[in-house]
């Protein structure tokens, strides 16, 4: 059975990942999380004493930490999902995206190519470093047109940039150093465990307690929407599948304006939850100032992933988001959990505007 080091397993998408190889006992897996605001270990209670899971707490901005970590476990597969990843939190302080995102990515391929070159022949041509990306790398599209592997980089935010930069250290690391790295860019994720200062959670959040619920501009920005237990069985497939130096686009073939996707979800709230505070929970919907420079439309084309490698999203829109607002509904102690104090759902993003 293969070792996976995984950063960013106690966050949003990597603890799914951790759910995902653990439940299906695909992988030994070594969760490396530094456990900041977004990374809950509420998310891995169901596997925290399973033997083919393991903790480390650590920083990947701390070299020699992360060293240590390789020669402890000795894994045969890298997957860096840790980052800082909202952007309204970028806008307000893009140092700490930079730090982590960059300088984090950095050590993370440095000391995976120390650790790489020392290996014996078997296990150094097995070994792979996957870095999970987003594709608001991309920038901006209009009403037409897609993303795609050959997409130009266009990154509009502090966040994109940061993103941007570390997959062109990945990049770079491969084709100057060998390196066997791949690179996923995928859209919008949503689904179970997803930390509540996202849109989807905020909203789920905000209807339950009658709060009003903030819709930027007039809800026009377009996102192609990924659930996350699928996006999950793309990144095993991508790393254990996929070709040394390829990039695979993931994307969910569900593109939604933000305003159809809230009101998707008052509707699913007037039906599953029992609020006698609330009437129609769409009477709720409140819109704010938008953010700056707020991205007109993302779209993602997979067909290479699905070619090459066989894979397709398996949930549709109508599932998933009925799944994620029954999964909220259900877990309202995790989310007591992980917020604690943490975050009041808020506005942030309007530095300097």
């Amino acid at each position: 059975m293969k070792k996976v080091l995984i950063t960013g397993g106690a966050g949003f998408i990597g603890s799914n990942l951790v759910h995902y190889l653990i439940d299906n006992k695909l992988a030994e897996v070594i969760n490396v999380d530094l456990l900041t605001y977004a990374g809950n270990l509420a998310s891995l209670k169901a596997v925290e004493n399973n033997p083919l899971y393991h903790f480390e707490k650590a920083d990947i901005c701390d070299p020699e930490k992360i060293k240590t970590i390789f020669e402890k476990y000795k894994p045969d597969l890298v997957m860096h999902l840790a980052a800082e990843s909202h952007v309204d939190r970028s806008i307000d302080g893009p140092a700490e995206f930079l730090n982590t995102n960059i300088m984090g990515t950095y050590n993370m391929l440095e000391i995976s190519r120390s650790y790489w070159e020392k290996l014996d022949d078997d296990k150094k041509n097995g070994f792979r470093f996957l870095h999970i990306s987003t594709d608001e790398v991309f920038g901006s599209l209009g009403t037409e047109g897609i993303f795609s592997e050959t997409t130009a980089y266009d990154p509009k935010s502090p966040y994109s940039a940061s993103k941007a930069s570390s997959d062109h250290l990945a990049r770079a690391w491969q084709h100057t150093f060998g390196l066997p790295t791949l690179i996923t860019n995928c859209s919008n994720n949503y689904g179970p465990y997803q930390f509540p200062e996202k849109l989807i959670p905020v909203i789920i959040l905000n209807a339950l307690q009658g709060k009003p619920i903030p819709v930027y501009g007039k809800g026009e920005n377009i996102r192609d929407w990924l659930y996350v237990e699928d996006h999950v069985s793309a990144l095993w497939k991508v790393i254990t599948e996929g070709g040394t130096g390829e990039t695979y686009c993931i994307g969910g073939n569900n593109e939604k304006q933000n305003i159809d996707v809230v009101k998707i979800i008052c509707s699913l709230m007037d039906e599953l939850s029992d609020n006698p505070k609330v009437g129609r929970h769409e009477d709720l919907i409140t819109y704010v100032k938008d953010r700056p420079g707020h991205d007109l439309r993302y779209a993602i084309d997979a067909t290479k992933i699905k070619n090459d490698l066989g894979w397709e999203p398996a949930t549709t829109f109508e599932v998933g988001f009925r799944k994620t607002v029954k999964w909220y509904l259900e877990n309202l102690d995790w989310c007591s959990d992980v917020l604690d104090g943490k975050l009041d759902l808020k506005r942030i993003g309007l530095k300097n505007t």
